[in-house]
């Protein structure tokens, strides 16, 4: 990566919607995509009130013509710029994502993306098509799918070393919904959490689900065939979803477990996968996110800590600091950041390179259908089939 880094002879461009001044996703955001160098932050847009857009640019350090007071005028003047932003990064509210992540692809703009990508799979469908006929890298940030030992996981997975995986049990639990914040203080933020126009099919999914979605997928290295859902509510009188439990069943074969709800009281943070194959099983919490269990049918089980000397060089690249030292989310973030900047550059340059796992928008498509075909179970009480996301161009 440092050679064509080199070559490539400057950080590349990243503009931002969302994440002004205060804001913990946009610092996230911000700093990990600067943390290694190839990315610098010129441009952006941090509310829908034009003016305090503007103002919040200027107070995180931007130039005053690049704190820009709509997505329209970003869009056209960073492309206008011969100096202009080769990326746009979205962290706004989730019935934003799709309208400005398909303005910024017409317009020849990468996108970094929080999930939900888009409310529903026919959109995410559109984004893909949008993304191929433009030649663009859209990257999603599942970032527990970057951590070094979640890469370790699927690699033990390709490599047989659990045999056939047989059965995923994947959690997500979290207590920030478990009182009842409707009738709380107002929050700006709850304003569009809460109403389920904006939120998304379930907001839980949108939310905290579809991460444990996709940290199933990417380690099974499968993705979902059919579900079997409960979607609703662990909060009485609740008028958006908190909570989705549901049997999985995966395109390998392998069934599954799925849990995320926003309403465990003491619960933090709390994501837990465990696979189980033919030969052994390995299991992941976040908590401990360094380390990973191995434990294979007859043998003694092993804790495998991130930096073990025999682990492959593309799970020690994904880590950045000695073993010991605490590793977390802000390094997540920047491995997809920089895995993105890494195949974006080589293109520029005609260069050769290997596909990175980064998460990407057929990932998100994934997650839309999988979303879907929940509620869908739950409506009919039966299973329900995901649609299949469409095979990308070569």
């Amino acid at each position: 990566m440092s050679t064509i880094r080199a070559r490539f002879n400057r950080p590349l461009r990243l503009a931002v919607a969302g994440g002004g001044p205060g804001s913990w996703i946009g610092e996230m955001h911000r700093g990990a995509a600067q943390l290694d160098g190839n990315w610098t932050v010129v441009a952006g847009v941090f509310s829908s009130d034009p003016q305090r857009s503007r103002d919040a640019g200027v107070a995180l350090g931007l130039d005053a013509t690049r704190s820009y007071g709509d997505m329209a005028d970003l869009l056209t003047r960073e492309r206008q710029r011969e100096d202009g932003a080769d990326a746009l990064a979205i962290m706004t509210p989730n019935d934003t994502h799709y309208p400005y992540a398909a303005a910024a692809l017409d317009a020849g703009f990468d996108i970094i993306g929080d999930k939900p990508v888009t409310h529903d799979f026919a959109q995410a469908c559109e984004l893909l098509h949008k993304a191929d006929r433009g030649r663009r890298l859209f990257a999603i940030t599942h970032a527990y799918s970057a951590y070094p030992m979640v890469r370790y996981a699927r690699h033990l997975v390709r490599e047989g070393v659990l045999g056939d995986i047989r059965l995923v049990q994947v959690e997500y639990l979290q207590s920030g919904m478990a009182t009842r914040v409707e009738d709380g203080p107002r929050v700006p933020r709850y304003d569009w959490l809460l109403d389920p126009r904006r939120s998304g099919l379930a907001l839980v999914m949108g939310a905290i689900g579809c991460h444990a979605q996709h940290l199933a997928c990417f380690t099974a290295d499968q993705r979902v065939r059919r579900v079997i859902a409960e979607v609703g509510a662990l909060m009485p009188r609740r008028a958006v979803v908190d909570h989705v439990s549901a049997l999985l069943e995966f395109t390998g074969g392998a069934r599954g477990t799925f849990t995320a709800t926003q309403a465990a009281a003491g619960a933090e943070n709390d994501i837990r996968l465990r696979l189980f194959g033919a030969k052994g099983s390995l299991e992941w919490s976040h908590r401990q996110c360094s380390y990973l269990q191995l434990a294979i049918q007859g043998e003694a089980t092993r804790l495998i800590g991130r930096g073990e000397p025999f682990l492959p060089p593309e799970v020690l690249a994904a880590g950045r600091t000695p073993r010991g030292h605490p590793e977390g989310l802000r390094e997540a973030f920047a491995n997809i950041y920089s895995e993105l900047a890494h195949e974006r550059m080589a293109l520029a340059l005609g260069e050769p390179f290997a596909p990175a796992p980064y998460p990407r928008i057929d990932d998100g498509a994934h997650t839309m259908a999988f979303i879907e075909a929940c509620v869908a179970s739950h409506a009919s009480g039966r299973w329900a089939d995901l649609a299949a996301v469409p095979v990308r161009a070569s």
